[in-house]
């Protein structure tokens, strides 16, 4: 069981943490435990805000650009269940898929995401 960056932790590398290392580190590599990408905490782009800077979505598809994917990014009160072959995204907030660069699909709380386990 992992939460915020224990979950970064479980899956494949911390390549998508939220946070940015000030030094590098011996490796980027996780536990693997959860053989998927994944983004906690994630937050929605606010088109109405006048930040001018990155958003979420921009640096996992930044990411996406020169790795595999995909990254599951799931938003405050959503949690992964895996058990056994199966995957599925619990809570009442749900998430977003990343693919590829520029191509994401809603996550909606009960999705079943075991593909992304057979696909690892």
């Amino acid at each position: 069981m992992g939460t915020s960056a224990g979950s970064n932790v479980a899956g494949r590398t911390i390549r998508t943490t939220n946070d940015m290392p000030i030094v590098e580190p011996p490796s980027f590599e996780a536990l693997g435990l959860a053989p998927i990408q994944l983004n906690p905490h994630y937050l929605d782009p606010d088109p109405a805000t006048r930040h001018q800077g990155e958003t979420r979505d921009q640096r996992l598809f930044e990411y996406l650009e020169d790795n595999a994917g995909p990254v599951v990014a799931i938003r405050e009160g959503a949690w992964l269940e895996i058990r056994g072959a199966g995957m599925r995204l619990g809570g009442d907030t749900g998430g977003k898929l990343f693919l590829a660069p520029g191509k994401t699909e809603p996550l909606e709380p009960g999705a079943r995401l075991d593909h992304l386990l057979a696909d690892a």
